[in-house]
C-alpha cells in the first residue's frame, strides 16, 4: 500500500475501465441472440436493424474506451509503482553496512533490484487489467447463462470444480519451481558479474576456458529450473482447452436437443449467446488460472524485495547522542577494542585493541597479511562497528556522531581503487563537489596525478570507463589519493594505497602530505617499511593485536618483528643496489 496509495486514482479508474469493457463483453452477445432469433423468424425490419446496430456500435466504441483506458491506467499505475520501490530498495542498500552487504550477494542485490522489482511491475499490471475484468466476466457471464436456460447450466457444475482442482494442484507444483529460477538468476548474475569485472585477470591467467565453463554451469541451471517452471505453464494451456473444449462440445449436445424440442424454450439465438457465455465464462478462468500462475511467481520476488527491505541495517545513527556533531579533531582512541566477523566465531579479528592517536600526527601501521589492518581502521568510519570495546574520534564515541558527519569529516583510499564511469574531474569531485577547477588541481598535484592527466587529450575531461579500466594501476591510486584529499578530511586514511606507485613518486605525496595537510591525522597501511619509516608513530600489528607501537629508531631498537621486516625489505634492497 506504501508504493500504491501515491497512485491510487491510477488504481481506482484502472479496474473501473475494465469493468465498463465487461459490461460491453456481456451485453454484446444478448444483442446477437436479437438479431439471430429475428432473423430466424422473419421478425427483423429495417428499423430494428438499425436501432440493434446502433446499440452495438455505441457498445463496441464503450468496450475500446474501457479497454483503452484500463490498459493506461495499469500501465501508469504499475511503472510508477516499481519505480518507487526500485528507488527505496537502492537507498536501502546504500545505507547498509559491510556486514548487511556480505549477508547478500552482489548478483542476488542486481537481480532483486531489476528482475524482482520487475516480476512486481509486470504482476501489478496484469492484475489491474485482470483482477475485476476475469473474475467479473465469469460471475456476469454465469448470470447471464442462468438467465437464458437454468437447465442447460448445469454443465458448469461440473467442468467448473474439474477445473479449480486442476489450478489448485498446478499452482501448488509450480510455485516452488518458481522461487528456484529466480535463486538460479542471482546465480548467474554473480557469475556475469565476476567475469566482467575481472575480465583483465580472467585473461591474464588464460582462465577463458574455466570462466566460460563455470558460465554454462550457471546458465545451465537457470536453464533447467526455468524449464523445470515452464512445464507447468506448458502442461496448464492444453489442459485448460481440454476442459473448455469438453464443456462446449456438451453444451452443444444438451443445447442441440432442448433446441430442437419444441418445449424446451431455447432459441437458436439464445444457444448462440449461450455458447458465447461459455467461453466467456471459461476464458476468465484461464485468465485468472494465469494471473495465479504469474502471482506465484511475483510472490517469490516480492519475498525476495522483502528481505532486503526488512533487513536492518547493524549501523545506524539512531541513538547518536550528538547526531549534529562535527569532527573537529582528528585525535583518535581505541579501548580495549575487539572485533569479529562471524558473530558466532571465538577467533577474534581484532583482540583488545588500545591505541591513542594525536590530532595531527602521521601514523603507520604495518604488519603481516591478515593481521587486521584494514580491518582496524575500518572501525574509525564506522564501516563496521566493534564488539567490545569503543573507538573515539576526537574525544566523542564514535556511534554518538551520525554517520554523515562522522565519514564528511573521514577521508578514505580503500585498499581496492574503485572509481566510476564519467570523467576524471567527475570522479574527483566524489571528494568535494562544490570543489573549483583551481582546487581540484591543486589536491590533484599534491597527489602526483595532475602530470598524467594532462597527458590526456582532454585533460580532466577525460572520460572514464567503469571502474577506470582504462588507467594504470598507478594512476587509479594517484586518482583515489586526490579524490580523497579533495574532501579536506580532518582524518585521511590510506590502505596500502601507493602500493603501485614507485618509490619516488611515493616520497613526493608523503612529502605533500607533511607540507600541505599539516592539521589532518594521516594513517598509512603499508607493506613497504619505507612508506611509514618518517610517520610519527609506527604502529605494528600481528595475528589482530599491536605487538609494538614507536617511531622507527624505537622500534628498530625494541620490536624483533619491526626489524625482521625491516632487514629483510631493506636487506633485499641492498642487494639490488
Amino acid at each position: 500500500m506504501k508504493y500504491a496509495r501515491p497512485y491510487l486514482p491510477y488504481f481506482i479508474f484502472g479496474p473501473l475501465c475494465m469493468i465498463v469493457e465487461v459490461i460491453g463483453e456481456v451485453v454484446m452477445p444478448r444483442l446477437m441472440a436479437v438479431v439471430i432469433d429475428g432473423a430466424n423468424e422473419g421478425t427483423l425490419t429495417s428499423g430494428s436493424s438499425i436501432g440493434i446496430m446502433f446499440w452495438m456500435i455505441l457498445t463496441a466504441v464503450l468496450m475500446m474506451l474501457g479497454g483503452i483506458g484500463g490498459a493506461f491506467f495499469a500501465a501508469k499505475a504499475s511503472v510508477n509503482f516499481a519505480a518507487d520501490l526500485r528507488s527505496d530498495l537502492y537507498r536501502k542498500v546504500q545505507g547498509f553496512s559491510f556486514f548487511n552487504i556480505d549477508k547478500f550477494s552482489t548478483g542476488s542485490l542486481v537481480t532483486r533490484l531489476t528482475n524482482d522489482v520487475t516480476q512486481m511491475q509486470n504482476i501489478i499490471n496484469m492484475m489491474m487489467r485482470m483482477m475485476l475484468r476475469a473474475p467479473g466476466m465469469m460471475i456476469a457471464a454465469l448470470v447471464m447463462a442462468l438467465s437464458i436456460s437454468p437447465r442447460l447450466s448445469i454443465v458448469f457444475a461440473v467442468s467448473i470444480p474439474l477445473l479449480l482442482i486442476s489450478v489448485s494442484v498446478l499452482i501448488k507444483i509450480g510455485f516452488p519451481r518458481f522461487a528456484k529460477v529466480q535463486e538460479a538468476v542471482d546465480g548467474l548474475n554473480s557469475t556475469v558479474q565476476e567475469n566482467v569485472t575481472n575480465v583483465r585477470l580472467v585473461k591474464s591467467f588464460v582462465r577463458e576456458d574455466f570462466e566460460t565453463k563455470k558460465f554454462r554451469g550457471a546458465s545451465g541451471r537457470l536453464k533447467n529450473s526455468a524449464m523445470s517452471a515452464f512445464r507447468v505453464m506448458i502442461f496448464m494451456e492444453p489442459a485448460m482447452m481440454i476442459f473448455m473444449n469438453a464443456t462446449v462440445l456438451a453444451v452443444i449436445l444438451l443445447g442441440g436437443r432442448i433446441t430442437l424440442d419444441p418445449a424446451g424454450g431455447l432459441s437458436v439465438g439464445q444457444l448462440s449467446s449461450f455458447l458465447t457465455y461459455v467461453n466467456q465464462i471459461l476464458f476468465s478462468l484461464m485468465m485468472v488460472t494465469f494471473m495465479l500462475m504469474f502471482s506465484s511467481r511475483a510472490l517469490a520476488s516480492a519475498r525476495r524485495i522483502a528481505e532486503v527491505l526488512d533487513e536492518k541495517s547493524d549501523i545506524t545513527d539512531e541513538n547518536a547522542a550528538n547526531p549534529e556533531q562535527q569532527v573537529e579533531s582528528g585525535a583518535i582512541e581505541f579501548r580495549n577494542v575487539s572485533f569479529r566477523y562471524y558473530k558466532d566465531s571465538e577467533e577474534k579479528v581484532l583482540d583488545n585493541i588500545n591505541l591513542t592517536i594525536p590530532d595531527g600526527a602521521t601514523v603507520g601501521i604495518i604488519g603481516s597479511t591478515g593481521a587486521g589492518k584494514t580491518t582496524l581502521v575500518s572501525m574509525i568510519p564506522r564501516l563496521y562497528d566493534v564488539d567490545e570495546g569503543d573507538v573515539l574520534v576526537g574525544g566523542v564515541n564514535v556511534k554518538d556522531y551520525s554517520l554523515v558527519n562522522l565519514r564528511d569529516g573521514i577521508g578514505t583510499v580503500l585498499q581496492k581503487n574503485t572509481l566510476f564511469s564519467g570523467t576524471i574531474a567527475e570522479n574527483l569531485r566524489w571528494g568535494d563537489e562544490n570543489a573549483s577547477d583551481e582546487e581540484m588541481i591543486k589536491y590533484a598535484e599534491y597527489a602526483q596525478a595532475d602530470k598524467f592527466i594532462k597527458t590526456f587529450d582532454k585533460g580532466y575531461d577525460t572520460d572514464l570507463d567503469q571502474g577506470g579500466t582504462n588507467v594504470s594501476g598507478g594512476q587509479k591510486q594517484r586518482l583515489c589519493i586526490a579524490r580523497a584529499l579533495l574532501k579536506k578530511p580532518r582524518i585521511l586514511i590510506l590502505d596500502d594505497s601507493t602500493s603501485a606507485v614507485d618509490t619516488a613518486t611515493e616520497a613526493m605525496i608523503r612529502k605533500a602530505f607533511r607540507e600541505e595537510l599539516p592539521g589532518s591525522t594521516k594513517i598509512i597501511i603499508a607493506q613497504r617499511i619505507g612508506s611509514v619509516m618518517d610517520a610519527d608513530m609506527i604502529v605494528v600489528m600481528n595475528e589482530g593485536g599491536i605487538t609494538g607501537i614507536g617511531t622507527h629508531e624505537e622500534l628498530l631498537a625494541s620490536n624483533t618483528e619491526y626489524r625482521e621486516i625491516y632487514e629483510s625489505q631493506m636487506g633485499r634492497q641492498e642487494k639490488g643496489a
